[in-house]
């Protein structure tokens, strides 16, 4: 048994490479092998959103406050508040960030094929982002 408690990984900025706007990342979990799971609590302030990507083994998103947008390739963009668990298949290439008015937070978990849990693309577009 392990009891990881909530000052065991610092906050971080989200990184300009994979983010649009202000982001926090709360890292909350990291599995020890052989486990391949981790998840971190990530706070988007108004408009900040992830650029595209995909994971290997998908994504479940939990959104915990605020009200927030997620789009999958090819599909609409959807909206999200507390309460909504969000579904990314592995491969699937998406985005999620907050809405343009309000901040949105979501427990992001997702597990590591071969070390590897996101692949980064592209930013989104303003465009795209108010589809």
């Amino acid at each position: 048994m392990k009891i990881i408690r909530p000052s065991t990984f610092p906050s971080r900025q989200g990184p300009e490479e994979w983010f649009t706007g202000t982001v926090r990342i709360d890292p909350v979990f990291q599995a020890e092998e052989p486990g391949r799971v981790a998840g971190s609590h990530v706070t988007f302030e108004p408009g900040a959103r992830t650029a595209w990507h995909t994971h290997p083994a998908g994504q479940t998103l939990i959104i915990t406050s605020g009200r927030g947008r997620v789009q999958r390739e090819g599909g609409p963009v959807e909206e999200v508040s507390p309460g909504d668990v969000v579904w990314f298949p592995a491969g699937e290439k998406h985005w999620h960030g907050a809405s343009p008015e309000t901040a949105m937070s979501h427990y992001a978990i997702q597990e590591a094929i071969d070390g590897e849990a996101v692949t980064w693309m592209e930013h989104v577009s303003d465009e795209d982002y108010g589809a």
